[in-house]
């Protein structure tokens, strides 16, 4: 009997003793300590064995990030992106979530409590989300079916096999480009599109793949630069004769039917306009996506007005710094000098990315100033892809997985459009002490179900991200009234996504609309400026996040530090924010009061 079907069978059993006519309190409050402690120790193994049934199932349905993660036995397989896929996962989310709530919560110790709040959260989500039909609206320029070759980038090749899995793996991925073709297909009957904007993005994407010569095309990277470790000439040569054998024969033609498809009926019959509000159930789409993004009940309405009052308070600030640097001009006459003088770019991408790695090795010794804990995991710097810069945004940051550092992946497209003065708040934000350390301590959480290390609230993640470039002043790292001014900017670019996430999918602003609040608040360039507005466009709601998660960690610390006192150390502080893992605000809030209240007594 393997280790599902046992939980299955102990599963079965605990539900049948559960049934009888006596409520399980009362048999508890009439028998002595020791059947309780029984009771409550069965309860507990038996959930902690449907949690770990839980991950093992996921892992089967989630292949790829299985291999990430150094689990091979799915190797060869990955996700279909189907319509029939979907209701299949939403079928299982909603057995899962019953299977769950038929634990007595009451009877679990405290850590297996909060394992299952989040467990619970975390499938009414999945749930919650199901609840309208993503696989419509899966189309957009930051990535699907159009950049699969970045998967490929981030898994392990340790061994001759690992490369032929991904070979397999690349067949396919040309059923699921066909997928994506009979999807959008499917939803341009329903009234479901993408606006133009954003099937544009993707096109251009598609047809720079299609364009590429054999020999320069991305899929064929990984074999070319297959570790010749596990082959000899010969054998590395028929590995890249197969793959162009798969690329040619299978990946490029199923592009090249999703590039006709897409350019010639799905964009001229896409959306002119670019909120989600106009999609059947558009409005409710957007208001679930705005709780699911925030882990908060506000609504699209408050969250606006959150944003406007952040962007007056941060105006203010940035008014200050160019009053302290005697600037003789008004606001946006020393926006224009920032994104104008040959003084704040890189001339080139190699110098832009060394300044990089200069500022991230910076920071890396001032680190002890803010924590008393700190990740295993090593991180490194990449650039983004030359063929997906042009499209996405500022940089990003890849979690650290089984052999694999962490990396932050900055862009250098146009370095004549990316300021230095961003450098030092960018990097704090995706490497350390943001991202990087962020998630890298949740995936080394120890005594907890291996699901807590890769839950991601949106809210928490990228609330402590942004949190992190506020911390930047503690480092010393805003010295320069310039790259302070950086660190302003960044906290308006979100205050300003509040306003404009929402303005555009829940109250009919054009693109226009938000650009021109960028232009008028923020030093960015005009570049980055477009490309995040579309960021918006094709992502409802998660650009909602950040600005809601870092107000949420100020304000605690801020409690913190009026009600301890002499007894508050930053340290314990983000010790005691960061030591669960990712867990939603309300949660985090109950956690931090605990703290304060245990550190007065103690």
């Amino acid at each position: 009997m393997n280790k599902y079907n046992n939980f299955l069978f102990l599963f079965s059993i605990f539900l049948l003793t559960s049934c009888v006519s006596l409520d399980i309190d009362t048999v508890i409050e009439n028998s002595e300590p020791k059947v309780v402690d029984v009771a409550i120790k069965d309860q507990n193994i038996l959930f902690e064995d449907f949690l770990d049934s839980q991950w093992d199932e996921g892992m089967k349905d989630s292949p790829v990030f299985a291999s990430m993660l150094g689990i091979k036995k799915y190797n060869k397989q990955i996700s279909s992106n189907s319509i029939e896929q979907f209701n299949i996962n939403k079928d299982k989310s909603l057995s899962a979530l019953n299977k769950l709530q038929s634990f007595d919560i009451n009877l679990l110790n405290e850590s297996n409590k909060l394992n299952f709040r989040l467990a619970e959260l975390g499938m009414q989500n999945d749930i919650s989300r199901m609840n309208y039909p993503t696989y419509f609206m899966q189309l957009n320029q930051r990535g699907g079916v159009q950049s699969y070759y970045e998967t490929g980038d981030r898994l392990i090749y340790s061994s001759k096999q690992d490369y032929e899995d991904w070979l397999i793996r690349l067949e396919s991925y040309a059923v699921n480009i066909a997928n994506s073709l009979n999807n959008n297909k499917k939803g341009l009957e329903l009234g479901y599109s993408q606006p133009k904007i954003v099937t544009s993005g993707v096109i251009a994407q598609i047809k720079a793949i299609l364009n590429s010569d054999i020999s320069t095309n991305p899929y064929m990277k990984i074999f070319r630069d297959a570790n010749e470790e596990f082959f000899n000439d010969e054998e590395k040569a028929d590995l890249i004769r197969r793959a162009t054998l798969v690329v040619e024969g299978s990946i490029l033609p199923a592009y090249q039917n999703l590039y006709n498809f897409l350019n010639d009926e799905y964009l001229p019959k896409s959306r002119n306009t670019i909120g989600i509000s106009d999609v059947p159930n558009g409005m409710e789409w957007y208001e679930d996506l705005a709780k699911y993004h925030t882990t908060t009940n506000l609504t699209p309405d408050e969250i606006h007005n959150i944003g406007l009052s952040e962007v007056k308070r941060i105006r203010l600030e940035m008014e200050q710094i160019i009053k302290s640097l005697e600037w003789d001009g008004d606001f946006n006459s020393f926006l224009n000098y920032l994104r104008t003088s040959p003084r704040f770019y890189y001339d080139n991408p190699e110098d832009l990315f060394n300044a990089y790695l200069i500022m991230s090795k910076t920071i890396d010794p001032l680190l002890p100033k803010l924590f008393k804990t700190f990740p295993r995991a090593p991180y490194g710097v990449k650039p983004i892809p030359d063929e997906s810069a042009p499209f996405t945004t500022t940089a990003y940051y890849s979690s650290a997985t089984k052999g694999k550092p962490g990396y932050f992946y900055a862009n250098l497209y146009k370095p004549e459009s990316r300021p230095k003065y961003e450098i030092p708040v960018l990097t704090v934000h995706e490497a350390v002490p943001g991202h990087h350390f962020q998630i890298s301590i949740a995936q080394e959480l120890e005594n907890v179900p291996t699901f807590r290390k890769y839950l991601s609230f949106t809210a928490f993640v990228e609330g402590w991200g942004l949190y992190s470039e506020e911390l930047g002043e503690y480092i010393g790292l805003y010295d320069d009234p310039y790259d302070k001014f950086g660190q302003l900017t960044y906290d308006m670019w979100r205050a300003i996504r509040l306003v404009v996430d929402t303005g555009m999918h829940y109250k009919d602003w054009s693109r226009d609309d938000a650009i021109n609040l960028f232009l008028e608040n923020t030093a960015k360039s005009q570049l980055d400026i477009e490309n995040e507005v579309d960021r918006y466009i094709a992502w409802p709601g998660q650009a909602l996040a950040y600005k809601i998660g870092q107000l949420k960690i100020l304000e605690l610390r801020t409690k913190a530090e009026t009600e301890l006192g002499d007894k508050f150390d930053i340290k314990d502080f983000h010790y005691e924010v960061l030591k669960r893992g990712s867990i939603p605000l309300n949660m985090l809030e109950m956690y931090i009061n605990d703290w304060i209240e245990d550190s007065l007594s103690s």
